[in-house]
């Protein structure tokens, strides 16, 4: 049995015994974030919506390209969201009044301090780590989307088709990238510096001195340094943040509170759910062998195919030879009839 098959089912076996509390689960001391972890700072006022982002983002992640290139601006004619093959998207805002210019915003994770798509996930497929990143692991996922649906920022997407392995996908902050030392590629591609990566608490002392130096460009507010219990990504605009698409009805409350409290209210569920998630495995285990099967098959009918067919190109060949041959022989006979009869004739004739 692998290593992720034992701990799926060690975790199964942990939201079954926690059936016969009856109590409401008390959700977990608030955390205040690790102290030292890294953090983006998205200045929607210096954004240009060249979508250089995205496109670092879609290299840096081998994601398949869009249906429209990066350059095309016809794309910020409508609002996007993220989704899996774009884990950042830029969308545009226009002034209400019309009178000054067009604001964007970068989209993606917001990396919170205590994840909502962690605290959903029966089986610990996300993970906060201390450099501030949250991460997916795929091989322990069983496909339920609690996560798409607990994220208040509606970020996480999922890999409808794809039928055998389908994942999760959203930004990671570039976390491979953290780890070599280097920078996420957005904040590397950006060429107006509309973000900024670095210290989370470096990031919120930088912010605070361009809203003290320049209070008519900016709302006095950094969003993500408290909301949903703070966040790693941090903005700051001199757009009310509703009209950027930044909810401003999240309070400060983590969200593993509403989470702890939605779960208990429902134990029923959650005692069904190691049935469930075990019918679950099996049904995937049993597709995977199905989805084998039937490649081999497949293999074995293409190569029986090419044999037969090489086998009637043969005969067909050798048919024809044998034909050839067969005329050779007849066009030298006649011409050994014909020299014959000729010779013939001219002895006669002497």
């Amino acid at each position: 049995m692998s290593n992720s098959r034992r701990n799926f089912f060690k975790q199964v076996a942990a939201i079954g015994a926690g059936v016969a509390i009856t109590k409401p689960a008390k959700a977990t001391e608030e955390f205040p974030g690790y102290p030292d972890s890294y953090g983006i700072l998205h200045d929607t006022s210096l954004c240009v919506g060249c979508r250089s982002c995205e496109a670092a983002c879609n290299e840096v992640n081998q994601l398949p390209p869009p249906e429209k290139p990066f350059d095309d601006k016809s794309v910020l004619d409508k609002k996007r969201r993220t989704d899996d093959k774009a884990y950042t998207v830029v969308n545009r805002y226009k002034d209400r009044d019309g009178e000054k210019k067009p604001v964007y915003r970068k989209i993606q994770c917001n990396h919170c301090f205590e994840p909502a798509c962690a605290s959903a996930c029966f089986v610990g497929a996300f993970t906060k780590t201390p450099l501030g990143p949250v991460i997916y692991d795929p091989s322990i996922c069983v496909g339920c989307r609690y996560c798409i649906v607990a994220c208040p920022f509606n970020v996480p997407a999922f890999e409808y088709d794809e039928p055998l392995h389908p994942r999760v996908m959203k930004c990671t902050m570039c976390y491979p990238r953290l780890l070599e030392g280097k920078l996420p590629g957005c904040v590397k591609a950006c060429p107006v510096g509309a973000l900024t990566f670095g210290k989370r608490k470096d990031l919120l002392s930088i912010a605070r001195e361009r809203i003290r130096k320049h209070p008519d460009r900016y709302i006095d507010h950094i969003y993500g340094e408290h909301e949903m219990g703070g966040t790693n990504w941090l903005y700051i605009t001199g757009t009310p943040f509703e009209e950027v698409d930044l909810r401003m009805d999240l309070g400060v409350t983590p969200a593993p509170e509403f989470t702890y409290s939605a779960l208990s209210a429902v134990p029923m569920v959650v005692g069904l759910w190691p049935v469930l998630l075990t019918g679950v495995y099996a049904i995937n285990k049993r597709n995977q062998k199905m989805a084998k099967k039937e490649e081999e098959e497949a293999v074995l009918a293409a190569i029986d195919k090419t044999r037969k067919e090489e086998q009637a190109k043969t005969e067909t060949a050798l048919e024809r030879a044998k034909k050839e041959q067969q005329k050779a022989i007849d066009i030298a006979v006649k011409k050994a009839l014909e020299e014959t009869s000729r010779s013939k004739d001219k002895e006669e004739n002497e």
